[in-house]
């Protein structure tokens, strides 16, 4: 098998031979000063946009010309000789029906929120509740809840959302939701969306004829005072796809990907026409006059139509339009993909038509994101257009100062060996920043004509100084051949996990950020894919059992492990209990927000679904629940029981659900000694002492979305 080219959209990987000396842009070597510019006026940043623009088209239709001759009819990715495609990298006595803003007795003595990262600093997500309230985003529909006491839990109330809702954020009595929506342009029903810039709204999956992909985010504050009648205060639209949102306070951070938005009429290969693909030369001519023609539209093309502004939408239907401040955009002198990273930022406390949102925008593509207190980072990837032998991992850091309400501030940018996991690779603490990689090298292979990864893991530290962020030290290399799993800093201690076919926990000692210190190992079969912490001295954490040299997938199972940490330099795996069968799986194994740990109980909550394949029957064998489990540090796991949902599979048989919508359990709410169990399909509460036995169900009607 030999190697061949692989070209996409802001994506090429070639085989060493391929590259630079055909016309296509060489690899660009790893920026060490990497830092980001602002643009002093728009002319400036459109020629950047035009400028860059022009460099993919040309590098993708010159990769086809390359390909001529080796892919046949029709175009299209190309793949290995054998097909095998190369790799990539409740309300108060007296008060109005709903008010729920003083709930006085009438609440619990405590209740959990949604599980975040980082203390003070709130992640949105689809469920959110205060004890008394849950509200729930479920399809298009926001669902409000009276939930306390436990047994008077019901939906007080719905309301319709545009869009596709993902997440939100709940502050005092007003709760902010992201929604994704799809645009066309006015007066060109059924084209491609995202193309123009005076656009209009329409729902992602329909009424723009066939969805191709969305291009904006809609932000929604509603007055949830009285649950009976909830009111829209604002609808905010801001160009760029959601990602997620953090909040601290009253200021909210929100991020948003968004591609570039090409001309119309820009095409990335030649109409067809008889005998073209059989004619090479005349297919190479087609091509050169397409990249002529291509960049005529590009350069053309105006600074509104690459970067529409954004606007807020008035009680009698009018808009108002949302500006950005060219100087609000940079771009980094390191080489990345294509697209807009955008961090919008709100402030809560002014929410009048007429105020501002504050855009910083970098131009390149989307990466991991970690937000303290008063900082924010994006972490995002160097770009390497072909593997080389010995060629590294990189990834450039880009710091922000959020301290201030309504504004997000570019500090300073440095680099580190190696890729992120998630965002618990970052965390600051006392002005340093830890980061947590896999350092993987690409190796040319004789036995392998894809050639090979050689991995091993790293911890570093890096302060900020004079505008960058300098690497202030580095731990030693760790787990050669494996590669991390998870990560967690808890103030001066770290943990990472690796994974090949055992899981070392390696423990380390941060308290001297120039020496980071790797200060105790410990194997065990499987891995741990998110670390909580329980106490000062313990870790419990959620992932998967494999026993050790076992390549049966049927041995697997879900486990939870508890970690005795006292002494870093000898962890002990204390206690685990496995869940379920080879079938079983929760989202709390790559969600933390899932993941439902209550300190003031000592009991954890995860979501479960499991198949037993030899039950009687289907739905016998069938589990969709939440499970429940008492933790203590001496005594171990003890599981409590379940709230089983898995009826709702049965009342809302198949022709209900979607990839979008599926009854299976996603969240938990704990509030005193009971339990909530959350799904797309409805609310079920029960008494921790009987869960099997609920004590209230709140029913959501299915969402069906056409094509």
């Amino acid at each position: 098998m030999k190697w061949m080219c692989y070209g996409g959209l802001g994506l090429v990987l070639a085989a060493v031979g391929c590259g630079g000396d055909r016309g296509i842009p060489g690899n660009q070597p790893v920026q060490m000063q990497a830092q980001l510019k602002s643009f002093d006026k728009c002319e400036e940043l459109e020629s950047y946009i035009e400028d860059t623009a022009v460099l993919d088209m040309r590098a993708q239709l010159t990769w086809q010309k390359e390909m001529i001759g080796r892919w046949g009819r029709g175009g299209g990715v190309v793949v290995a000789e054998d097909g095998v495609p190369p790799m990539a990298g409740a309300p108060s006595p007296g008060a109005p029906e709903g008010d729920v803003s003083t709930p006085g007795s009438y609440a619990p003595d405590d209740y959990t929120e949604t599980n975040t990262q980082v203390a003070g600093v709130d992640e949105a997500d689809f469920v959110k509740n205060d004890g008394t309230r849950i509200f729930v985003i479920t399809g298009r529909k926001l669902y409000l809840h009276r939930s306390w006491p436990a047994e008077s839990l019901e939906a007080v109330s719905s309301l319709q959302l545009e869009g596709w809702p993902r997440e939100m954020f709940l502050a005092d009595n007003r709760l902010v939701i992201f929604s994704e929506v799809a645009f066309q342009e006015e007066g060109s029903a059924g084209q491609q969306p995202g193309m123009g810039g005076d656009v209009a709204p329409c729902s992602p999956m329909g009424d723009c004829g066939y969805y191709y992909g969305m291009n904006a985010t809609k932000v929604t504050t509603v007055d949830v005072t009285y649950l009976a009648s909830p009111q829209v205060l604002d609808e905010l639209y801001i160009p760029g796809s959601y990602s997620n949102a953090r909040r601290v306070a009253s200021s909210v951070r929100l991020l948003l990907n968004d591609s570039f938005r090409y001309p119309q009429g820009l095409r990335w290969w030649p109409e067809y026409s008889e005998g073209l693909w059989e004619d090479e030369e005349r297919l190479r001519k087609e091509l050169d006059a397409l990249m002529v023609q291509n960049e005529k539209l590009i350069r053309e093309q105006p600074l509104e139509k690459w970067l529409p502004t954004g606007w807020r939408k008035l009680p009698d239907g009018a808009k108002v339009q949302v500006g950005y401040d060219c100087r609000d955009f940079y771009r980094s002198n390191t080489p990345a993909k294509l697209g807009f990273v955008t961090v919008a930022s709100l402030n809560l406390e002014n929410t009048a038509a007429e105020s501002t949102v504050r855009r910083t925008s970098l131009v390149t593509d989307p990466g991991e994101v970690y937000a303290s207190e008063k900082g924010l980072y994006l972490a995002s990837q160097h770009w390497w257009w072909w593997p080389e032998d010995g060629q590294k991992d990189y990834t450039y850091l880009h710091k922000f100062d959020t301290s201030q309400p309504g504004e997000t501030r570019y500090v300073g940018s440095g680099v580190v060996e190696g890729h992120l996991l998630n965002q618990f690779s970052m965390d600051e603490h006392q002005g340093v920043l830890r980061v947590a990689t896999t350092i993987a090298t690409w190796r040319e292979d004789a036995q392998n004509p894809w050639g090979r990864q050689e991995t091993t893991n790293r911890v570093t530290t890096f302060r900020e100084k004079d505008g960058r962020l300098v690497k202030a030290g580095q731990s030693e290399e760790l787990a050669q051949g494996e590669r991390i799993f998870s990560a967690r800093f808890l103030g001066n201690k770290g943990y990472v996990v690796t994974f090949r076919q055992v899981d070392p926990l390696f423990t380390f000692d941060l308290s001297d950020p120039e020496h980071p210190r790797k200060v105790g190992e410990l194997k065990v079969p499987g891995f741990s894919s998110y670390i909580h912490p329980l106490g000062e001295n313990h870790l419990l954490t959620i992932g998967t059992h494999i026993p050790e040299n076992q390549t049966d997938w049927r041995q697997r199972a879900l486990k939870l492990s508890l970690f005795d940490v006292t002494d870093p330099a000898q962890p002990v795996e204390k206690f685990t209990h496995l869940v379920g069968t080879a079938y079983g799986w929760s989202e709390a194994a790559y969600e933390h927000k899932a993941f439902n740990f209550f300190a003031a109980k000592g009991l954890l909550a995860i979501p479960f679904s499991d198949y037993e394949p030899l039950a009687a029957d289907y739905w016998s064998g069938f589990r969709s629940e939440l499970r429940v489990f008492r933790v203590d540090a001496t005594t171990g796991f003890t599981p409590v029981g379940a709230i089983s949902m898995a009826d709702m599979y049965q009342v809302y048989n198949n022709r209900s659900w979607s990839w979008y919508w599926t009854p299976v359990v996603r969240r938990s709410v704990i509030a005193d000694d009971y339990v909530y169990a959350i799904s797309d399909a409805g609310v079920r509460a029960a008494n921790v002492n009987s869960l099997q036995t609920p004590v209230a169900t709140s029913y959501f009607a299915p969402q069906i979305f056409m094509p």
